[in-house]
């Protein structure tokens, strides 16, 4: 019960302040318009280029890699650190932190933007859901490159489909370096309000995404992506155990509990119990909602955990 009443309080917040920039606006209007980067062809007589890696070198994720990093979104404070302050000096705090984080693993550091952002009101097409203007990806991608750093695009869909938005991103998940979260906890039915309640999600339908999304990969020959689930309760997905593995993608299921060190241990046990062995193991923290708790867990006591997270966010 202490997850679901910090849940939906913090749910409130996080409604609110993204509603700030949307009063009285289009979806489209307030979250800008235009389309991402083209790239340039290759003349026939250019030699053929070695294949992407990732933005540290290789092509694989796992194993070997730890995925670490800050998510935010600059549509509002309330989203995560990222949105706080200067970009580029709160990814240069992040990668700061990420000696803390390696314990035997190269550690791969990412800014996982919130791009798909869940309201509380309808907007102009009624799936309750806004999306960030294309130039603020643009920004934030160049902001990772010039850190050597993933981008991942987390996706709160409001009444839409996780795929609707998959797709809608697709331009911007074709580049080696952006990978994939989906947040079910804002993914509503189609008579429920975003912050009312929890969302939910199903195995079959992160397969779906899954699928695409290899698709992707194998058609651009791209290194290994991160698609990660985000999942506060266990309720919130159901029929898991449907998850299957798909190459090129690395499925992580971060565990997004809100309290004090025992609360989050408690459950981090019980929404890893009965998680399937195609998903690796993610935690996330939160700067404030869980400060306030009391101290914030280590990353000696976070990489204590069983099973050790291959993924840690701060929000």
């Amino acid at each position: 019960m202490g997850d679901e009443r910090k849940g939906l309080s913090r749910r409130a917040v996080m409604l609110a302040a993204a509603a700030v920039g949307l009063t009285g606006c289009d979806v489209r209007t307030a979250f800008g318009g235009g389309g991402p980067r083209v790239s340039r062809p290759r003349t026939p007589t250019s030699p053929p280029p070695p294949p992407p890696e990732l933005p540290r070198g290789g092509r694989t994720i796992f194993p070997g890699h730890r995925l670490f990093g800050y998510c935010g979104s600059p549509a509002g404070k309330a989203l995560g650190q990222l949105g706080i302050g200067d970009l580029d000096q709160e990814v240069t705090t992040m990668l700061q932190r990420m000696p803390d984080w390696a314990a035997g693993e190269k550690v791969l550091p990412m800014m996982e933007l919130i791009a798909t952002i869940a309201l509380a009101a309808p907007g102009a097409d009624g799936r309750y859901r806004g999306r960030i203007a294309e130039s603020a990806i643009e920004t934030w991608l160049k902001c990772a490159r010039a850190h050597r750093t993933m981008l991942v695009l987390n996706l709160q869909p409001g009444r839409a489909t996780f795929l609707d938005e998959v797709t809608h991103y697709e331009r911007w998940l074709r580049e080696p370096d952006v990978g994939l979260a989906l947040d079910p906890e804002w993914a509503v039915g189609p008579e429920q309000v975003p912050g009312k309640v929890f969302g939910h999600t199903t195995g079959d339908e992160i397969n779906e995404v899954a699928q695409w999304l290899s698709r992707v990969v194998r058609q651009h020959d791209l290194p290994q992506k991160p698609l990660i689930y985000h999942i506060l309760r266990p309720s919130i997905i159901s029929d898991e155990a449907a998850l299957t593995s798909h190459p090129g993608i690395a499925l992580v299921k971060s565990v997004d509990g809100i309290g004090g060190a025992a609360d989050k241990e408690q459950t981090y046990r019980e929404v890893m119990r009965g998680t399937p062995a195609t998903a690796h193991a993610g935690f996330k923290l939160f700067f404030q909602e869980d400060a306030a708790q009391g101290p914030l867990m280590t990353p000696s006591q976070v990489l204590a955990l069983v099973p050790r997270p291959d993924y840690v966010v701060y929000e």
